[in-house]
């Protein structure tokens, strides 16, 4: 029967609906014990009340759900958030009928013992129950983030624990929220790609692009309709990798869509779909196919080749659209493709080459043969601000600004001249840095670092002074890990002061020094320290006198962070003695010093498991027999029909990291130099003091199977 009443609690609503499931011997899922541990209620960013509007979008026949009042109204009202056993009847009534118990839903004894604070509290979130007794997280990686999960909650902030789980780099993120669709009794959905494609090109015009665009940023899409078995009505059918996310339901309540029911989907499908149907467009590279001139770029100067080329000719040459187009199909392109940098240059052949650099290696874009050289390079040094295309002979640097989906993508210019086989042409070489504010890490979970190195550059960051230094050679993510570091320390109590050159990201809460040629670097540490700071990071130590600057800030009750250019941890200190800075200074000074590195992860797509082993290889690198016998090793399987990696094997980088503590042994043995530093010495102390070498931490993500022994190679080298 319909209910007359057009709003009602949400805690009636529940209970009507589990009468009328429980009548057509329909199990549903039980509530949580406890919202303390699991805070599973949307109004306090909680999972259970959105999955269970979602489990129940379809009733029965004898229901229709009505418009009322949002699964979190009694929350907000100051509810407990629990169903009642009975709803309130009106006076005078009859009782209503009890529904029978539900059977409980299965539980799985906590691997610890139950009189424990982590047994109990690992009890009450299930879907980490879950993963414990299939085996798929182990008990040292839920105490972990139990322990993140307590300081969240000291800082305000609510989420269950599971949740902490997939934050962990090191876990599969598609298995925990597989899991935890399962537990909150949501489908999984199977999809075929190319008709979930075509599918979601029929009903563009069906919703708004602000609909879609909350609906790519919360990774939930329409992938189907289906006719209900009952009313024969059409039902939208919702895909996401995350389905308890309070989030998604309120945003499908949203959608005005009268009957939707959503499941679960991998979320390297979800990606896939997104890339391919809303962010894959370059409408300038449709431009060029579709234009029939498009590569009728004006070169015509076959029987001119050893001649200069004219001035106006070039102009003439410049200003058509083609041209513009190529360039900036390259710069959508390499936001598209996740490159980091873009290199143009004329090869010997008078062409022009455009390269992307992509997980730390070059790829070839595009290689154009059918223009003037410097007619392409002119277009790319007009685009630029700051760049003057018509000087040729010294190095330049530029600024781009593009909206590319949406977003403000920022592109850094660097133009240098060089020489050419052929003298005819006046040749440069352009490298573009691509700086999309959307990729910097403030989680530095997400960086990939092993537990061991990760806690003590998480514990040397909340040191109240000292210094944090990072090493590596360029293109190492040093950069990148000390923005995420700064996300952590960053408080409205605090100082935060950057001297950066040049200043690539603007990090929120940062008071960031521009230099210039009015202010070097040295000028603007003397004068920071007449600003009251509290946290100061410094981007290169380049010689003696910033080197001690900096070091003279940590010694004196500030946090400082700086990087320098060796290639390992030990070669820091060795470094900075070369430079001249007192032992003393450089003992007490830091803290940490952390060297990295970045190592290309295997396409999860494609990988292939690797038999034709070299066993002397595998134990020249440190592989013990016991765990070759164990470890599964993977190689790229390079498959050219692969979407997630497009044939390179690879897909994304994680850092690998050497973290040298300074303990008082060690601060003992720098004192204790006289004509230099004995870096074996030291290297040998830091790891009897439990630090992994960069040679151990690649070993260890190879034993993942997130990484192949070719690229172990190519990142640390074959020496131990």
């Amino acid at each position: 029967m319909r209910e007359k009443t057009e709003s009602f609690s949400f805690r009636q609503q529940f209970r009507r609906i589990q009468r009328l499931l429980d009548n057509a011997t329909v199990s549903a899922p039980e509530a949580p014990e406890s919202y303390e541990l699991a805070d599973e209620a949307p109004a306090r960013h909680d999972d259970l009340f959105a999955d269970t509007e979602a489990v129940y979008l379809e009733p029965p026949p004898s229901f229709e759900r009505e418009p009322g009042p949002s699964p979190d109204a009694d929350l907000e009202a100051g509810g407990d958030g629990y169903p009642v056993d009975v709803e309130p009847e009106a006076p005078g009534a009859a009782p209503a009928a009890v529904a029978p118990p539900r059977p409980p839903y299965p539980r799985h004894p906590a691997p610890a013992d139950p009189g424990d604070e982590f047994a109990m509290l690992v009890r009450r979130d299930r879907v980490v129950t879950q993963l414990m007794a299939q085996g798929i997280v182990p008990e040292k990686k839920v105490r972990l983030a139990l322990e993140q999960w307590k300081r969240m909650r000291r800082e305000g902030v609510k989420t269950p624990l599971w949740r902490v789980l997939t934050r962990d780099k090191e876990l599969d993120r598609e298995r925990l929220y597989a899991v935890a669709a399962r537990v909150y009794a949501f489908e999984e959905i199977q999809l075929r790609e190319d008709e979930t494609l075509q599918f979601l090109r029929g009903i563009n015009e069906v919703f708004t692009e602000e609909q879609w665009d909350q609906m790519i940023d919360l990774f939930v899409l329409p992938v189907a309709q289906e006719k209900e078995p009952y009313r024969g009505e059409l039902r939208w059918i919702f895909a996401t990798n995350d389905p308890a996310r309070p989030e998604v339901n309120h945003l499908l309540q949203q959608l005005a869509v009268r009957r939707f029911e959503l499941r679960y989907a991998p979320e390297s499908v979800i990606t896939s779909l997104i890339t391919q149907a809303f962010l894959g467009k370059n409408e300038f590279l449709e431009r060029l196919n579709e234009d029939p001139m498009a590569f009728d770029l004006g070169m015509s100067y076959e029987d001119r080749q050893n001649e200069l080329i004219d001035e106006e000719a070039l102009e003439a040459e410049i200003s058509r659209s083609s041209l513009i187009n190529l360039f900036e199909a390259a710069l959508v392109d390499a936001v598209h493709q996740g490159a980091s940098d873009i290199h143009i240059y004329p090869n010997p052949d008078r062409q022009i080459e455009i390269h992307f650099r992509i997980d730390g290696e070059l790829k070839r874009w595009h290689t154009e043969e059918r223009i003037h050289p410097e007619a392409f390079l002119a277009v790319a040094k007009d685009n630029a601000a700051g760049v003057d295309r018509f000087d040729r002979d010294i190095a330049q640097d530029g600024f781009i600004q593009r909206w590319i989906d949406g977003a403000l993508i920022r592109f850094r210019v660097s133009v240098l001249p060089i020489a050419s086989a052929a003298q005819e042409i006046r040749a440069e070489s352009i490298v573009i840095r691509v700086l999309d504010d959307r990729k910097v890490l403030t989680d530095l979970r997400e960086l990939g670092m092993l537990e061991v190195a990760l806690k003590r550059f998480n514990a040397a960051i909340r040191e109240p002074h000292g210094m944090v230094i990072l090493t590596g050679p360029t293109g190492s993510g040093k950069s990148t890990t000390l923005v995420a570091a700064l996300h952590q320390v960053i408080s409205p109590k605090v100082n935060v002061l950057t001297v950066e050159d040049p200043v690539e990201y603007i990090i929120k809460g940062v008071r960031q020094i521009k230099l210039s040629h009015r202010l070097d670097l040295e000028g603007a540490l003397r004068a920071i320290l007449r600003h009251d700071p509290d946290i100061v990071m410094v981007g290169e130590m380049r010689d003696r006198a910033t080197a001690e600057l900096a070091i003279k800030l940590a010694n004196t009750g500030h946090l400082t962070f700086s990087t320098l250019h060796t290639n390992d941890a030990p070669s820091a200190v060795s470094r900075l003695y070369k430079m001249g800075v007192e032992p003393f200074l450089i003992a007490y000074a830091i803290n940490l010093v952390v060297a990295q590195r970045l190592i290309r992860k295997l396409c999860p797509t494609c990988k292939t498991v690797d038999t034709d082993l070299d066993h002397d290889l595998l134990g020249h690198l440190g592989f013990k027999p016991e765990e070759i016998a164990a470890t599964t090793f993977y190689r790229p399987g390079n498959d050219p029909h692969c979407k997630t990696c497009r044939g390179a094997g690879y897909k994304g980088r994680r850092a690998v990291a050497e973290a040298m503590l300074f303990s008082r042994t060690i601060r003992s043995m720098i004192m204790e130099a006289e004509d230099m530093i004995d870096e074996e010495a030291l290297r040998d102390q830091a790891v009897k003091e439990g630090m992994l070498t960069l040679q151990d931490s690649a070993r260890e993500v190879v034993k993942m199977g997130d990484t192949s022994i070719e690229e172990l190679l190519r990142v640390t080298g074959g020496s131990l």
